[in-house]
């Protein structure tokens, strides 16, 4: 038992970042939370904290540790909570990291859903675009679109995004519409800046050899992808971006898609959870949810 609460002590210290806060968290002294992380550091023989008077970091040898101890400790609630006969309730915290505006447009209407289905149900929803570290934030699941980078964790597809090109009808009665791929560099584009980078994201399409990257010229650069659908609306010129963004527009003829026939291939989207076994409840009752929007998506 004595290793178990090393382990938890460790665990809560690392996600939180300090010894203060998770001391309050576990109801314990911060002495004592940091006396057991340094049992433990002497029983591995490893270093997992770089520690300053305010906060703490982990080690290389902590992050491995720390991936490993999360899913541990998880898979040990799991088994308590069926012990104790409440494995078909859905309650708890229901800790999600999505894409901004799929998890706006597309994601909080089912959760709005799951948390009128279970009362006993909170939601703490992260929307962001860049990837999110599961273990370390203690996230019991993420959406993310493409291809996975972490081969470690579970991934369960349930959507499909389509990349589509548009622009308003009063652009295109304006200028000549473009009837093939080499016709766009007579096109003004609206193009979005990689944070990361600085630089404009390339456009995608399919051709007769597969996929095509286009470096469109630039007349309009945004940072935000909705901020792209309305430029796009103001007439400004054509943009690349997701069909769930402009499903609306297109529905009610304020934006019209070019070229549909060199669309580039679907990006999966999935549900991706740091292993397969004994999911709690709450994250059943996610999967359950999301597997409807597949259904009803399904081509």
């Amino acid at each position: 038992m004595n290793s178990l609460q090393q382990l938890m002590a460790f665990s809560h210290t690392a996600r939180l970042g300090s010894f203060a806060a998770a001391a309050r968290e576990l109801g314990c002294a911060p002495s004592t939370l940091a006396k057991s992380v340094a049992r433990l550091e002497s029983a591995l023989g490893v270093k997992l904290f770089h520690r300053t008077t305010r906060q703490v970091s982990l080690t290389p040898d902590g992050e491995h540790l720390y991936c490993r101890c999360e899913r541990v400790l998880a898979e040990l609630g799991e088994l308590q909570t069926e012990a104790a006969g409440s494995r078909g309730t859905v309650s708890g915290t229901l800790r999600l990291d999505a894409p901004l505006t799929y998890g706006r447009r597309v994601v909080l209407p089912l959760l709005a859903r799951l948390l009128q289905a279970y009362p006993a149900l909170t939601l703490d929803l992260r929307l962001r675009d860049s990837y999110a570290d599961l273990a370390r934030e203690g996230l019991d699941a993420a959406i993310r679109v493409g291809t996975l980078r972490d081969s470690t964790l579970v991934a369960r597809r349930f959507d499909w995004q389509r990349l589509v090109l548009v622009a308003s009808p009063g652009y295109v009665a304006a200028h000549c519409q473009p009837i093939c791929i080499q016709e766009l560099s007579a096109h003004g584009a609206i193009v979005f800046r990689l944070p990361s980078t600085g630089r404009d994201q390339s456009w995608q399409f399919s051709g007769p050899q597969g996929l095509i990257k286009w470096q469109p010229r630039a007349r309009v650069q945004v940072n935000d992808s909705e901020g792209m659908v309305a430029a796009a609306l103001a007439g400004c010129g054509l943009t690349q971006v997701p069909d769930n963004m402009v499903v609306d527009e297109l529905q009610g003829g304020t934006l019209v898609e070019l070229l549909p026939e060199c669309r580039p291939p679907p990006m999966p989207i999935s549900l991706v959870m740091p292993s397969a076994r004994l999911q709690p409840p709450k994250v059943q009752a996610l999967q359950a949810l999301l597997e409807t929007l597949s259904t009803t998506r399904r081509t």
